[in-house]
């Protein structure tokens, strides 16, 4: 089944919260999203992210700063764009080496998937108020932790993908299941996270496609000649489904097609497990999808050609490719 890539496989990806608005950190594309609403992708909206804040290990929302754990040390901004008031400090060995971090209520929370618990304290550099609890199973298995982003909720979301597809649940205490309240992800929330594409467009495959068969079994050199057309590229059009409700920053050097292209191209990149093909697309000439010719060759005596292109696309999403 197709599915959201696991934040370990996607480094510099994240989901935090601070100030009302969900961030989803996309590391890999040097930018990130912010969103009033998940469930409703309302006023969406794309930034680029500062060099200083890529590639971190988990990002934490809070009341007035990001926090970004890279290794035993963390980063503190008030902005992902500019790294405005960047301080570096280091964690205490208790809070070092979590899967998964976020906060909530004064409170950082550190879960440790293996162990089973989650470890909170007010201070992550002197373990300060430190609590260790149980993390009940259901809850163990969520993809991505993020706090509430505003002080009015009580809940710690964390966000899972159960056969129905992608959805998040809230909940006052992360040892019981009780309380809990179900919502699904909006799609354009979705295309933007890593492998998101294999959930709405379907995943990505690849085949060959014969166009045609030719032999000479006769004992002298043949000239085959005859009008072939071949699709390359992508289709515009459907491409900028994946961006079109969502506005780009000033700060981002891109616009809205090109930034398709780099979620697309991300996806394809990905293993078939999360619905990509596994294709190293770094180096791959993309552009608005056009169709080719050929017309002619020279076949060998007592040779056969076998005429085909190779296709590969995400479903309602990318057309042929050769």
């Amino acid at each position: 089944m197709s599915r959201i890539i696991l934040r370990s496989k996607a480094k510099g990806s994240d989901i935090c919260a601070i100030n009302k608005c969900y961030y989803i950190i996309r590391s890999d594309l040097g930018c990130y999203m912010k969103t009033n609403d998940l469930n409703k992708g309302a006023d969406i909206s794309i930034f680029s992210l500062h060099p200083a804040c890529q590639n971190g290990d988990h990002y934490i929302g809070g009341d007035s700063y990001f926090h970004i754990i890279n290794g035993n040390s963390c980063r503190r901004v008030t902005n992902l764009t500019t790294d405005g008031k960047a301080v570096v400090y280091s964690l205490h060995p208790n809070c070092q080496g979590g899967d998964h971090y976020f906060a909530a209520h004064v409170y950082f929370y550190i879960i440790f998937r293996e162990k089973g618990i989650y470890r909170r304290a007010t201070n992550m550099t002197k373990d300060t108020d430190a609590e260790v609890h149980p993390l009940h199973p259901n809850i163990r298995a969520g993809l991505n932790y993020w706090g509430p982003p505003n002080s009015k909720q009580m809940a710690s979301p964390s966000l899972s993908l159960p056969q129905s597809g992608v959805e998040f649940c809230t909940g006052p205490d992360l040892s019981t299941e009780e309380q809990t309240t179900v919502f699904s992800v909006h799609p354009d929330v979705l295309n933007f996270l890593p492998g998101g594409l294999s959930v709405t467009k379907g995943p990505a495959t690849g085949m060959w496609e014969n166009i045609k068969t030719i032999t000479n079994d006769s004992s002298t050199p043949v000239t085959w000649q005859k009008k072939i057309t071949k699709k390359v590229g992508y289709n515009k059009e459907k491409m900028d489904q994946i961006t079109h409700n969502r506005k780009i920053d000033a700060s981002v050097s891109i616009e809205s097609g090109e930034l398709a292209k780099l979620i697309a191209k991300s996806q394809l990149s990905f293993s078939a497990e999360y619905g990509g093909s596994h294709i190293n697309t770094e180096n791959e000439s993309w552009k608005e999808a056009t169709e080719e010719e050929e017309h002619s060759f020279k076949l060998k005596r007592s040779s056969c050609h076998f005429c085909a292109q190779t296709v590969s696309w995400t479903r309602a999403s990318f057309v042929s490719q050769t």
